[in-house]
């Protein structure tokens, strides 16, 4: 069987779809997996072992240039695949759909208007699946594949999940520490609601005698890290990382503490302990709590379906709530 996956953004959402790459695999590993994902986050997929071939498409460029004349080259490379058995749209967005109905299949599987923000992506599907938007998106991800396949999987193979992303050996000697553990902040998110305070993150860092790391993607972010060891001398800022990079650090260290965004989900993707503060967005929703991936919400009453960007609860998490669960999951 010939399978495709359309999954094209952003990092933290494609990390948690990774997941089923494993569980098809165990179903049937005859099966030949390709990826369709945006350019920007090929690096994420290049090289994984489950997958067969990465298809990229451009379309942020095409946005951002206003062409029409680049938007029709990206769709037409996907018209020119080879013939699959499935091609499951794991977005649920229009323009997910669209690419996943011009690639040459039998079946287009996608979830249903009920399921997702663009209801009109649906009808460019063969076959939809229902599934409540605010459903978990781990157990989202995998009941799609469950419906595409006709086949179960069980919590326990979610609990026992191999790590699925493949770090490079780096040499990191400058960032880690020897003698002592290593925590690994991640201050920056998508909006600005969803970023816990760098002042109670630099805190943190003064209240826990540990090997402090800063990671940082933008001019912004780097702000942000740059706050954190002005009062919190002893802090590590690292150099801006590439994803490999990214997920090479964080497969190195102890603890990885963040908001909702991306790179904090990569610790769950390696089996690294993790912290991961929510604000404005669903934690019951946006990650899966293990006895090492740990979530703090704050009391706000949230809609899974749009951020309220003017919703900073975040910022009302204790840091000694964070330092209590950092010191119970460093001793494990």
């Amino acid at each position: 069987m010939r399978l495709a996956i359309v999954k094209l953004s952003a990092l933290g959402d494609i990390v948690h779809a990774m997941i089923v790459l494993q569980l098809i695999k165990k179903y049937d590993k005859e099966i030949l997996i390709d990826w369709v994902v945006d350019e920007n986050f090929k690096e994420l997929l290049d090289f994984h072992p489950q997958i067969n071939q990465v298809h990229t498409v451009n379309l942020r460029e095409a946005k951002k240039k206003k062409s029409i004349f680049l938007l029709i080259k990206e769709l037409k490379k996907l018209k020119k695949l080879e013939y699959y058995d499935l091609v499951i749209d794991m977005q649920g967005l229009l323009k997910s759909a669209l690419i996943a109905r011009l690639m040459p299949s039998k079946y287009t599987i996608g979830f249903d208007k009920f399921s997702i923000r663009e209801s009109i992506a649906s009808s460019l599907y063969n076959k939809t699946f229902n599934c409540q938007y605010d459903t978990n998106i781990i157990h989202r991800n995998i009941r799609l594949i469950e419906f595409s396949l006709g086949v179960n999987f069980n919590k326990q193979e979610i609990e026992e999940k191999n790590p699925y992303l493949y770090p490079r050996k780096l040499n990191l000697n400058e960032m880690l520490s020897k003698s002592k553990k290593n925590i690994l902040l991640i201050p920056g998110a998508s909006h600005k609601s969803k970023r816990y305070s760098s002042i109670k993150l630099a805190d943190f860092s003064k209240l826990i005698n540990e090997n402090i790391i800063v990671v940082w993607g933008t001019s912004e972010e780097k702000i942000l890290a740059n706050q954190i060891k002005e009062i919190s001398p002893k802090t590590k800022i690292c150099k801006k990382l590439s994803i490999c990079s990214l997920i090479s650090l964080i497969s190195e260290v102890d603890l990885v503490i963040g908001s909702d965004t991306g790179p904090s989900h990569i610790a769950w993707a390696l089996n690294i302990p993790s912290i991961i503060l929510f604000g404005p967005t669903p934690g019951y929703r946006n990650t899966y709590q293990t006895s090492i991936n740990r979530i703090i919400e704050s009391d706000s009453i949230v809609n899974p379906l749009k951020i309220n960007k003017d919703d900073f609860s975040i910022n009302s998490i204790e840091v000694e709530k964070i330092l209590e669960i950092s010191l119970e999951l460093l001793k494990s």
